[in-house]
């Protein structure tokens, strides 16, 4: 890393950064139609629920109860769950920067995302990323969410890391506007290339 760059961290969203997005609004919908549910319905129970979800506070399948299940379905909790999951899709050209960045510069990495228990963990095992991510600042495991600051206070007290030496990587403005606030400098990942190029600006560069 060059002489004036006092990146050691960085923080990264897992939805829209590493992986696809875990159950966004498009897949929610997907969902809907495939199993013939009352969108709408759907939706605005999703809406009055989910943040209790990615809090930690109500388990997968007391949520699926709350959104899905209140009614008697011609398909099963499992059924449902294995749709879910099998959405997640890796972004490999991440994947593989952010593994060769933390070992040529020796950067610790943690996640800050705002993810259900179930869902999260899923994902976690699934792509690997505890082979190159320190440790997981999730919403289910500190009951915090983003954009609230203290999730990302939370992530600094445990990396150990003023915010100056943060990078933090996230596809929402809103949650890269709110860690600024912070003193953290954030990249707005719209596609692989133009985040690997502000990396580079900034000291950490990829091949």
């Amino acid at each position: 890393m060059p002489k004036n760059s006092r990146k050691s961290t960085l923080f990264l969203d897992i939805g829209g950064v590493l992986l696809t997005n875990g159950w966004d609004r498009n897949i929610r919908q997907g969902a809907a139609r495939h199993f013939n549910l009352e969108t709408d319905e759907m939706l605005e129970r999703h809406h009055l629920t989910f943040d209790t979800y990615e809090v930690g506070k109500l388990s997968l399948d007391e949520y699926l109860h709350r959104v899905v299940f209140y009614k008697k379905r011609n398909f099963t909790v499992s059924e449902f769950k294995k749709y879910m999951f099998g959405k997640s899709k890796p972004f490999p050209d991440m994947i593989a920067m952010m593994r060769e960045l933390k070992s040529r510069y020796k950067l610790k990495v943690a996640v800050v995302s705002n993810e259900g228990l179930e869902l999260n963990e899923y994902r976690i095992k699934k792509f690997k990323l505890g082979e190159f991510i320190d440790f997981f600042i999730s919403s289910c495991y500190v009951h915090y969410r983003k954009p609230d600051p203290d999730i990302y206070k939370i992530a600094l007290n445990i990396a150990q890391v003023p915010p100056g030496e943060v990078i933090y990587i996230d596809d929402r403005p809103l949650f890269i506007q709110v860690a600024s606030e912070l003193g953290i400098d954030g990249i707005l990942h719209t596609e692989f290339n133009s985040t690997k190029k502000v990396l580079a600006s900034m000291g950490l560069v990829y091949r």
